[in-house]
């Protein structure tokens, strides 16, 4: 394949991620907790390799290198939603779980009770509070969640007296990037990555955070990245189709 082929096919290829991306990002736009993905890129200067035989030697083919997809960790905007058991952060940190696969963190506070009164995202994964699951009476009303993340309940008929049921567990970390993506909220972290706990935790009652996608942002992104694929493409078949007569004129060519 010439050298110009190659070029415009490792653009293609990292134009075809970014539009990976930005679908992800746009089919989230309205997933709780949801962060937006972005991609990187950067420059690969062949070793040894020339445009052509004679070209001089600091003249090495640059071709595009996908590098990493990162997070963007900033706030999403809040929906108050006014239920007792929907919580969102304030500021930095990130919710504990338990899953079948080990601990995760996410930033979506959609919480909700199961048969046995945890508390337990919309999956159904239990909420980690500083001294393990969080757990309800039959008997509890009127569900206070304090801005440390405190869950306090009236039990059974008292009128004045507030019952503490445990207090959530907020964690952050010192190098966020390196958290990975588990499903469209989750987060895992690298092995031997321990979390902090947050230092003043701002939980807010009754609100969500929303996906941090901009919409239109992402949609001018899309439109771009695919006019660039389509112009890459079409660079591409122009230079398979200069090639082919090239070869087609020289077998015409009387020996």
């Amino acid at each position: 394949m010439l050298n110009s082929q190659l070029i415009a096919l490792s653009w293609q290829s990292a134009l075809q991620r970014e539009l990976d991306v930005v679908s992800n990002n746009i089919a989230n736009i309205n997933t709780t907790g949801y962060k937006t993905d972005n991609s990187a890129f950067n420059e690969y200067l062949m070793p040894g390799a020339t445009a052509n035989q004679f070209a001089e030697p600091d003249r090495r083919l640059s071709f595009v290198q996908d590098r990493k997809t990162w997070h963007d960790f900033s706030q999403g905007p809040f929906q108050t939603t006014g239920g007792p058991l929907d919580v969102a952060i304030d500021g930095e940190g990130f919710f504990t779980v338990q899953t079948q696969r080990g601990e995760r963190y996410t930033r979506n506070g959609a919480f909700q009770l199961n048969n046995n009164g945890e508390l337990v995202t919309s999956a159904g994964d239990p909420v980690i509070g500083e001294s393990g699951p969080i757990t309800l009476q039959t008997t509890d009303r009127d569900i206070v969640i304090t801005r440390d993340g405190t869950v306090k309940v009236r039990e059974g008929l008292s009128l004045t007296s507030d019952s503490t049921r445990g207090k959530l567990r907020l964690v952050t970390f010192a190098n966020p990037q390196s958290l990975r993506k588990d499903g469209t909220s989750m987060f895992s972290v690298p092995a031997g990555t321990q979390p902090q706990p947050v230092a003043s935790p701002n939980i807010v009652q009754g609100a969500i955070e929303k996906s941090n996608v901009r919409a239109v942002f992402e949609m001018t992104r899309m439109i771009e990245v695919t006019r660039s694929y389509t112009e890459v493409a079409t660079m591409i078949a122009q230079q398979s189709d200069l090639h082919r007569n090239a070869i087609q004129q020289l077998a015409d060519v009387p020996a």
